[in-house]
């Protein structure tokens, strides 16, 4: 793999200071800064693959959605289950504490 130099400027309060963190981790300053550039472009990676999983995801409900062929529930069938599943829920929850 091929290295290069990376150069900016940082205060002197701030490079001491990193320098004592490194110097806990018993890792250089620049060590540390490379660990760091890594998990952020790693996490960037993963943003950026959730972010891409997520967009297909929207655009796959949004074409099924628009599918006539897509069977369709009733609202009041749904909510007719959930208010079951409700009930059956407080009733367990009563029988708990009787």
């Amino acid at each position: 793999m091929a290295e290069s130099t990376f150069t900016f400027r940082v205060d002197d309060e701030l490079k001491a200071a990193f320098a004592e963190v490194a110097a806990s981790q018993e890792r250089t300053a620049a060590q540390l800064l490379r660990v760091l550039m890594k998990d952020a472009v790693h996490r960037d990676r993963e943003l950026r693959e959730h972010d891409r999983w997520f967009r297909d995801e929207i655009e796959h409900a949004l074409r099924e959605a628009d599918d006539p062929a897509v069977p369709r529930l009733a609202h009041e069938s749904v909510r007719s289950s959930w208010q079951q599943q409700r009930a059956a829920i407080e009733r367990q929850e009563t029988g708990r504490s009787a």
